[in-house]
């Protein structure tokens, strides 16, 4: 139970009355509350037992110290009153027993002061919101807790987002945004905080974390969209309801801005509407797609292990002695196998996460060669050693390999990376080091590299032999009775190009032509030839100019290239089909039809690409 005591010379039920006000009490119905005079009746609080939203958790915030009530909560008036006798006051403020500062005076004249709320649990650090900075028409705007943002991510619900402390409503500047609306709904529901972190036109210099500051001119944008006040105890509580065994509990924190398809493991998708602004995609922005939980490795206990066929003895490498071996650096985009699912799933469900477009990035990766790593170790000729395949393990226990011609050969360009964007590489993307091989399936990029295996065989494992990789016809629904050894898994991937501006749904001028950009990349290092564009549903198309990416070298084309087309819009329709397909050197060009590379696990889908789009026309 919880002792709640006003001290001080008899605090009138006014003065209490402003304190409510001055808090999400004040907003008793909104918040669950039957009415608002069960907190404040008369001349007094109320002096029987009120039922506070019984069997609910309602929030209320003092000056930003949160705290959730299940129970019944008995409030008493008069000097010195006790409140002691409440019964079962589920008070949880930040998972603990809270010492209450002392109040500001500009709440109700007076200093009062809050007493002891012990909740016999563990003292916790509590920030207090100092709500009374805020000009006074602020400090009684209503507590949102996150969840109620998250709620607000577009269409009738509106945009809302975060910064710090304040909850603002953004809907009717969406399309005011300098650098579009589409770039701003990246934060809907969500904090700007990231957002901001990665485009810093918008903060002061020299301001970061929790100290970010808006530029003068966006906090006068802002000011008059601020709607209330961030509740942190949902935060606080979904911190605490992980446990220490929890095996998620220790994972590294995620852009917002990803587009986020399963948290454990984590799937995460590089947003749409920012991959243009970079050709090296940042490291927070590059997709997620984890098997397991992330492990926690030390760097100066790292060791890789190298060994089998042609390997006499086996060796170790640690990180230091890794980074002692000639350092090779690469730019080489990576796509996982169920890029574009999606678009699948209306021919028939597939089995997997139904990724959009953004599972596919680009960064520049630094470390040692596959090849000078095995001849490191020993391996001198890989043909005569009978040595068919090169295995990876990763600390997670996944499993891939990848062709021996692949690996050894001077034009396979396979790195053993610790390095990404000129950093350590990121823990979601395999610290302290990983395998990247160019041009092939992003499974076989195995992160969190422990083991560089050898062999006359593929790897053991569903990554390698079993369904998760493996592609069948359009009209095989289940595996019922076949040979899957009969089937090839993924290796390199076919030509693929979509569409990232506009996008899908974007009002565009009827009347002019229609700027589309987007990517195209082939498997296998082969170079984008050309990418052809229609505006009219495929009647007419038009060949877009490559731009960054197209003067790579010959059949080593590891990185994507970046299209632009300008395209002429149906005279007289009001809508239309943007579509674009890619050719690369080899004359491989991407099939018209979703429902002909349809197959039971959603994999590959290079399909035409296709986005609907509004033409507004003068008048």
């Amino acid at each position: 139970s919880c002792a709640f005591s006003m001290l001080g010379a008899g605090s009138s039920a006014a003065q209490l009355a402003a304190m409510a006000r001055a808090t999400s009490m004040g907003h008793a119905v909104r918040r669950g509350f039957t009415t608002a005079s069960q907190v404040v009746s008369g001349s007094g609080l109320l002096t029987s037992r009120s039922n506070l939203g019984m069997g609910n958790q309602v929030g209320f915030a003092v000056r930003g110290v949160a705290a959730h009530c299940s129970q019944l909560c008995t409030f008493s008036s008069g000097q010195g009153a006790d409140a002691s006798a409440s019964t079962g006051c589920a008070e949880r403020i930040y998972g603990g027993r809270v010492a209450m500062a002392t109040f500001a005076a500009a709440f109700f004249g007076a200093v009062s002061t809050l007493a002891t709320a012990d909740c016999s649990a563990d003292t916790a650090s509590v920030t207090i919101s100092k709500t009374d900075e805020a000009p006074e028409e602020k400090r009684e705007l209503p507590v949102f807790s996150k969840a109620e943002v998250a709620a607000h991510a577009g269409g009738e619900a509106g945009v809302w987002v975060i910064l710090g402390d304040k909850v603002y409503d953004v809907t009717s500047f969406l399309e005011n945004h300098p650098g579009g609306a589409e770039k701003l709904m990246t934060a809907a529901g969500k904090s700007l905080e990231p957002y901001w972190a990665l485009y810093r036109q918008h903060v002061q210099p020299g301001s970061a974390g929790a100290e970010l500051h808006p530029k003068d001119h966006v906090a006068e944008i802002l000011a008059p969209l601020q709607i209330g006040w961030l509740d942190p105890a949902d935060v606080a509580a979904a911190a605490a309801a992980r446990s220490d065994d929890d095996p998620y509990a220790k994972e590294p924190a995620r852009s917002p801005m990803l587009r986020m398809l399963s948290e454990t493991p984590c799937s995460a998708e590089s947003p749409p509407s920012l991959m243009l602004d970079h050709y090296v995609t940042p490291n927070e922005l590059f997709f997620v797609r984890n098997h397991h939980p992330v492990p926690v490795i030390d760097g100066e206990d790292y060791n890789l292990l190298v060994s089998g066929r042609g390997i006499k003895h086996a060796k170790e490498y640690s990180l230091h002695a890794l980074k002692a071996l000639p350092k090779t650096t690469l730019t080489a985009t990576i796509q996982c196998g169920g890029n574009r699912r999606d678009g699948l799933n209306p021919v028939r469900k597939t089995s997997g996460n139904a990724w959009g477009v953004g599972a596919i990035s680009n960064a520049t990766w630094g470390g040692v060669l596959l090849r000078d790593l095995l001849n490191d170790a020993g391996l001198a000729d890989a043909g005569k050693n009978g040595v068919a395949h090169v295995q990876f393990e990763g600390e997670d226990g996944t499993k891939a390999s990848i062709p021996a011609t692949k690996a050894t050969s001077e034009l396979g360009d396979v790195i053993v990376a610790y390095e990404m964007n000129g950093e350590p590489i990121p823990a979601d993307h395999g610290f302290p080091v990983r395998v990247v091989v160019p041009g092939h399936v992003g499974v076989r990029n195995i992160k969190w590299l422990r083991k560089v295996i050898t062999s006359d065989e593929e790897a053991e494992g569903v990554w390698q032999r079993g369904i998760a990789y493996k592609q069948f016809g359009p009209s095989v629904t289940n595996v019922d009775g076949l040979d899957l050894k009969e089937y090839a898994p993924m290796q390199e991937m076919p030509v693929q190009s979509a569409i990232l501006s506009p996008m899908e749904g974007a009002k565009v001028d009827g009347d002019e032509t229609i700027t589309v950009q987007g990517f195209a990349w082939s498997g296998g290092g082969r170079n984008i030839a050309r990418v052809d564009v229609s505006a009219d549903d495929g009647v007419t198309w038009h060949t877009a100019k490559l731009k960054e990416g197209k003067d790579q070298p010959p059949s080593r084309a590891w990185a994507w290239t970046f299209w632009e087309a300008e395209v002429p819009p149906p005279k007289t329709a009001s809508s239309t089909t943007l579509i674009c397909k890619a050719v690369d050197v080899a004359h491989n060009s991407q099939p018209e039809s979703a429902a002909s590379v349809w197959n039971l696990r959603g994999l590959a889908n290079n399909s035409w690409h296709r986005v609907d789009v509004q033409l507004q026309r003068d008048a």
